[in-house]
C-alpha cells in the first residue's frame, strides 16, 4: 500500500455508499476491487454513485486515525458491471421508476446488454410487461441524467477543472452542461460562485480557445473590474488603469483588441462608461450593476429628504426634559441641538470618534423621538453592533439583514414593493454600510420614515464596494452633527487618546508600564521575526497574568494582511498550537490546510440566511463528527452545524485581519504593526483597529512602519461618485 504516489483501483465494484452530499458530490463508498482484498473505502468527488457501479479509480492511499486506510480518488472512469448481479444492482439503485423487481426482469430478458439498449434502444423496454409509456419516460429521465452527470465529472477531470463544482455546473446547465462549456467555459466565472477567471481560463486554453478570443478578453475585462471593485471597493475604475491591468493579467494581450472588447461590453450593457468631470476623470468603467446603485442611492435620498414629515422644535423642547430625566443629567448645548436636528429632518448623520459621545446623543434622540410617540427600528451591518445598540438604548435592535428580512433568492421581503413599517430607522455603525446594502434600506424605507446614520468616518470604508457615509457627509447636503469633544472621563483612556493622535497623524502615546490602570502599551520591535514571539508572549502568558483575561475569549488578534509571519494564516496556527493544542486521545477535522478541534476560536466569512450566521460573527467550536466530517459552532448560544463543504464559509479566528474586525469590539486587542505590511498600511487601518479595543490594547513592532501607516492617508481612496450626483440633484432642484 503506497501512501505517496497515485495508484490505481481496477474494476472497482461499489457495494455501498457510506455517505453522499448533493452539494457537492463528495462521497464516501465501499468497493470491492480486483487488486485489493477485501473491502476498501473510497473518498473524493464522485457525484452520484449507486451500489452496483463498476469504476476505475486512480487516487492515493491515507491513513485517517479512527477509521485506517482509506483511498482517496483524484479522477475516476465509469465502466458498466460486468456481471448480471452488479448490473441489477446499479439498476434498482440509480434509476428511478427501477427497483429490484423490475431490475431482474430487465437483465433476466437483456443480460448485461440492457445498459446498450438504455443508450441506444430505450423504445424496446415497451416489451416488457409492466412498463408504460410514463413509466418509460421517468427510465429515460433518470438515465439520461445519470449519465449526463457522470459525463460531466469526467469532461472536468479531463480540463482539470476541480469536479467539485460538477453539482453546481449540471444544476445551472443540466443535460447540456459540456456543450455550454465547450461553447463559452468562461460563463463559469460569472455564474458560479467559486470559480473564478483563472480556472476558466485554464479550461478554455485546454479546450483550444486562443488568447485574444473574445470570450476570453471579455471575461478578463469583467473580472479585473469585478476584482478592483470586490478588493479595493471602488464602484468604478478609469479606463486606463482597467485596461492596463486587465492587459497584465492576460499575459499583454493586445491593448486595442482588449479595448474593442471593452466597448463590445458597454453595447451588452454589462459595463457604463461614464465622464466624470468633476474628478478630472474620463471614462471611469461602473459594472452596470454598481452604475445602477450609485444612481439609485442618489435619486431615493434626495426623495427622502424631500418628502415632509415635520416636527416642531417646540415638541421637541418639550420631551427633552423627561428624556435627560431618563438619561440621569443635562445635556450639553451642542447635545441639545443635535437632538432638535435629528428630529426635524427627515436624514440625519451623526459621526464621531471614541469619546465624542456618538452613543450618548444617540440614545437621546432615540429617548425623544420615542417620547413623540413615533415607532422607532433600530439596526447594524454585525449582530455584535446590534447587540451594543440594544445594550445602549434599552430598545431591540437587530442586523440589517434580518430587518429587512432577506430571502433564499438573494433579496429582501422587504424592498420597494413591500415597504417596512416604522416613523425612524437608526443605522449604527453605517460606514460598513455598502452600497448594495444601502439600496436595500433605501428601497424598503416609506417616505414617511425618518433615517438616521451613526458612524465614525475615520474609520475603514465598507468591505462592499462604496464609502457610503464619507460621501453623504462630504456631499454636504445631509444634515450631519461632527462630534469632536472628548469627554473628560473619556480623556483617562489612553486608547481614546491615541485614537484621536492616530486620526491626526501623530504618534501615540505610552502608559507608564507599571501603571495598574494601564489601557494601552507600545511595544517596539523591529526585528519582524521577533514580533510574532512577542504576540505569543503576550496573549497566551503577560495579559492573561496581568488582567485575568481569557486567551480564547477575551484576546483578539488583529493583523492588517493574511500572509507572512505575523499574518492571519500564520498566527492562527501558532496560537492554536499554544491555546488549544491536540492532545492524545482528541480529534479533528481538516479543511484544505486548516485542522478544526473542539476549543476552536472561529469566524464565520461569509452571510449564510438559512443558518442564520452572518459574516464576522465568532464562535467556538463545540463538537466534531469526523464519520460524518461535521461540526458544530456555537455563536453566543446559537449552536451551527457544518458540513465538509460548509467550512469553507469558517475560518480559526485567534488573528483575525482589520477588516474583518469593523463593527466588533474585544476586551482586549493585540495587533502587529511590521513594515512588511507596508502595501496595505494606512491611517485608518491603525485606527479601526485600535478602535476595537475596549479595555486594553497592545500595539507591538516597527516605529517606522507606524510612521508609514500614519502618513498613508490616500492608499484606501475609493472610485465613487455619489457625492457629486447627490449635489447634482439638489442643485437641479435649487436647494443650494
Amino acid at each position: 500500500m503506497n501512501q505517496e504516489k497515485s495508484t490505481r483501483l481496477e474494476a472497482a465494484e461499489v457495494c455501498s455508499v457510506v455517505y453522499s452530499n448533493s452539494e457537492n458530490g463528495y462521497v464516501i463508498a465501499r468497493v470491492s476491487s480486483k487488486n485489493e482484498p477485501g473491502m476498501t473505502t473510497i473518498t473524493g468527488i464522485l457525484g452520484d454513485i449507486q451500489p452496483g457501479e463498476s469504476l476505475e479509480l486512480t487516487g492515493k492511499w491515507k491513513v485517517h486515525p479512527k477509521y485506517g486506510p482509506q483511498f482517496e480518488v483524484e479522477t475516476f472512469e465509469q465502466t458498466m458491471p460486468a456481471t448480471e448481479n452488479g448490473v441489477i444492482k446499479f439498476l434498482q439503485s440509480s434509476i428511478k421508476g427501477v427497483g429490484e423487481k423490475t431490475a431482474t426482469v430487465l437483465v433476466g430478458e437483456y443480460g448485461v446488454g440492457i445498459l446498450d439498449i438504455l443508450d441506444d434502444d430505450p423504445e424496446k423496454l415497451l416489451e416488457i410487461k409492466g412498463i408504460s409509456k410514463k413509466k418509460l419516460q421517468d427510465i429515460i429521465d433518470s438515465w439520461t441524467k445519470q449519465r449526463a452527470i457522470k459525463n460531466l465529472l469526467v469532461f472536468l477531470q479531463t480540463h482539470n477543472v476541480p469536479t467539485t463544482f460538477a453539482g453546481k455546473i449540471f444544476h445551472l446547465y443540466g443535460a447540456t452542461a459540456e456543450m455550454k462549456l465547450r461553447e463559452n467555459p468562461y460563463d463559469l466565472a460569472y455564474e458560479i460562485r467559486g470559480v473564478g477567471f483563472r480556472t476558466a481560463d485554464q479550461m478554455a486554453i485546454k479546450l483550444g480557445f486562443k488568447q485574444d478570443a473574445w470570450q476570453r478578453l471579455e471575461a478578463g475585462l469583467i473580472y479585473t473590474l469585478f476584482t478592483l471593485s470586490e478588493r479595493g471597493g471602488h464602484m468604478f475604475v478609469p479606463k486606463d488603469k482597467l485596461l492596463s491591468d486587465a492587459a497584465r493579467m492576460m499575459d499583454n494581450v493586445d491593448f486595442d483588441k482588449l479595448e474593442t472588447a471593452l466597448y463590445s461590453l458597454e453595447d451588452k450593457k454589462r459595463v457604463r462608461i461614464e465622464d466624470l468631470p468633476e474628478q478630472d476623470i474620463e471614462q471611469a468603467v461602473y459594472l452596470m450593476h454598481f452604475y445602477h446603485f450609485e444612481n439609485e442611492i442618489a435619486q431615493r435620498l434626495h426623495q427622502l429628504i424631500n418628502h415632509p414629515t415635520p416636527v416642531s422644535r417646540n415638541k421637541v423642547a418639550k420631551a427633552l426634559p423627561k428624556v435627560e430625566e431618563t438619561l440621569g443629567f443635562s445635556l450639553s448645548d451642542e447635545q441639545r441641538e443635535a437632538v432638535f436636528e435629528a428630529c426635524s429632518n427627515k436624514v440625519f448623520i451623526i459621526t464621531g470618534g471614541p469619546g465624542t459621545g456618538k452613543t450618548t446623543i444617540t440614545k437621546a434622540i432615540v429617548l425623544t423621538l420615542k417620547e413623540l410617540g413615533l415607532k422607532i427600528k433600530q439596526a447594524a451591518p454585525t449582530g455584535r453592533a446590534a447587540k451594543r445598540m440594544f445594550e445602549a438604548t434599552g430598545l431591540p435592535a437587530q442586523t440589517i439583514h434580518r430587518l429587512l428580512q432577506y430571502q433564499p433568492d438573494g433579496g429582501f421581503q422587504y424592498c420597494q414593493d413591500q415597504k417596512m413599517k416604522g416613523d425612524v430607522l437608526v443605522i449604527d455603525e453605517s460606514s460598513m454600510v455598502d452600497a448594495h446594502l444601502c439600496v436595500s434600506v433605501l428601497r424598503a424605507l416609506p417616505h414617511t420614515c425618518r433615517l438616521i446614520l451613526v458612524g465614525d468616518i475615520n474609520q475603514l470604508p465598507s468591505v462592499g464596494s462604496g464609502n457610503v457615509l464619507a460621501d453623504l457627509i462630504n456631499c454636504e447636503m445631509v444634515p450631519c452633527a461632527r462630534l469632536t469633544h472628548i469627554f473628560r472621563q473619556a480623556k483617562e483612556s489612553y486608547i481614546v487618546v491615541n485614537a484621536h493622535r492616530i486620526n491626526q497623524g501623530e504618534m501615540p502615546l505610552g502608559h507608564p508600564q507599571e501603571a495598574p490602570e494601564a489601557d494601552f502599551f507600545w511595544i517596539p520591535q523591529e526585528d519582524q521575526s521577533k514580533v510574532q514571539r512577542l504576540i505569543l508572549d503576550s496573549v497566551c502568558d503577560r495579559i492573561p497574568k496581568r488582567y485575568g483575561l481569557d486567551p480564547v475569549r477575551d484576546i483578539q488578534v488583529l493583523t492588517p494582511m493574511h500572509k507572512g509571519e505575523v499574518g492571519t494564516m500564520a498566527l492562527n496556527q501558532v496560537l492554536q498550537e499554544r491555546l488549544n493544542p491536540l492532545r492524545s486521545g482528541d480529534r479533528e477535522i481538516k479543511r484544505g490546510q486548516v485542522c478544526y478541534r473542539v476549543g476552536d476560536r472561529v469566524l464565520q466569512t461569509r452571510n449564510n440566511y438559512d443558518k442564520d450566521v452572518f459574516n464576522g460573527d465568532l464562535g467556538m467550536v463545540v463538537d466534531l463528527n469526523t464519520q460524518e466530517n461535521e461540526l458544530t459552532v456555537e455563536f453566543e448560544g446559537t449552536f451551527v452545524t457544518y458540513e465538509a463543504s460548509e467550512m469553507d464559509d469558517l475560518s480559526l479566528a485567534y488573528a483575525v485581519s482589520v477588516h474583518k474586525s469593523q463593527g466588533s469590539e474585544y476586551p482586549a486587542v493585540v495587533m502587529p504593526i511590521v513594515t512588511q505590511h507596508y502595501m496595505l498600511l494606512q491611517r485608518n487601518l491603525l485606527y479601526t483597529g485600535l478602535t476595537r479595543a475596549r479595555n486594553l490594547a497592545v500595539l507591538i513592532g516597527s516605529k517606522r512602519a507606524f510612521q508609514i501607516g500614519l502618513n498613508n492617508v490616500t492608499a484606501g481612496k475609493r472610485g465613487t461618485h455619489l457625492a457629486y450626483r447627490l449635489r447634482h440633484l439638489f442643485a437641479e432642484n435649487n436647494l443650494i
